[in-house]
């Protein structure tokens, strides 16, 4: 039985996805994730763990219209029954909490992504 080195050794997930949905490096913990909005800084400013090869691409995009759909679907059924509010005023109220749950929710699943890319050593994340 051969000791795995520590570029194969197995990196736990769950602590990089919390770190990741902080916008940390998923890494240290410490460093910022992202540089923008939804932009991945290249490398970690605190441990220097390289970012560039990870592929999120419209990951974050579907898990937040997934868990936005699924939050505003029933909210809005009870809200019509319950309420009876005119059709604008409801369309009104779900689309800015709709929008609003989305900008929120969307760099923390960046973020998230890109740390499970890394915690799995997928993408060139494993060199």
């Amino acid at each position: 039985m051969s000791i795995p080195s520590p570029e194969q050794s197995e990196r736990p997930v769950w602590p990089a996805l919390i770190a990741g949905l902080r916008r940390r490096c998923p890494n240290c913990g410490r460093g910022r994730l992202l540089h923008s909005y939804i932009k991945v800084n290249d490398q970690c400013d605190v441990c220097h763990e390289r970012f560039e090869h990870h592929r999120a691409d419209d990951g974050p995009a579907y898990l937040t219209i997934l868990l936005v759909g699924h939050l505003m679907a029933p909210l809005l059924h009870v809200v019509f029954v319950k309420f009876r509010l005119e059709p604008l005023t409801l369309f009104g109220i779900f689309a800015v909490g709709c929008v609003a749950l989305s900008l929120c929710l969307l760099p923390k699943f960046k973020g998230a992504v890109v740390a499970f890319q890394w915690a799995r050593r997928m993408h060139g994340f494993g060199r």
